[in-house]
């Protein structure tokens, strides 16, 4: 996978979200995040997955029938993006700044490209100056990468 100038694309050639090239990124390429379903990147009002509660009934055929849920595999994403910042010779702030994120991860971090991302992730409408808009993208990232499996420094998440 990689920039082609244009667009991402995945390896069967479908156009792949800025989040889902977030979590490429950063996630290993078998952790459940990284899915072609785009299930695990929905947004908060998804509705919830399978229930980890156990039957209450193990003689009913359709309790005992599901398969045991495996919970997601957690990924450092701080150990991440520091040793990929120790690599760079340029400061860059990911912890505070979206469009030092977007760099360090060699996406695109212009005005468009946040934009997008923006409208992607349901950013609230009536806020259009660029400062809010990069602040609540920084925390809404980082919100999706730690229910996606990403071990997010804790002020990072609010």
């Amino acid at each position: 996978m990689g920039f082609n100038g244009r667009q991402f694309v995945n390896t069967v050639g479908k156009h792949m979200s800025v989040l889902a090239n977030i979590i490429d990124k950063i996630f290993p390429p078998d952790h459940p995040a990284n899915t072609l379903s785009g299930a695990t990147i929905a947004p908060a009002t998804a509705p919830p997955g399978p229930s980890t509660e156990p039957p209450t009934n193990l003689t009913d055929s359709a309790a005992t029938s599901q398969p045991p849920v495996t919970p997601m595999p957690t990924v450092d994403i701080a150990a991440i993006l520091d040793t990929r910042q120790s690599a760079r010779t340029d400061p860059l702030d990911w912890r505070t700044s979206i469009v030092d994120f977007l760099s360090l991860l060699n996406l695109d971090s212009s005005l468009e490209a946040r934009k997008s991302l923006a409208a992607e992730m349901a950013y609230p409408s009536g806020r259009d100056d660029s400062d809010h808009l990069d602040v609540w993208l920084h925390k809404e990232v980082m919100k999706r990468l730690a229910r996606n499996g990403g071990e997010v420094p804790v002020g990072l998440k609010t």
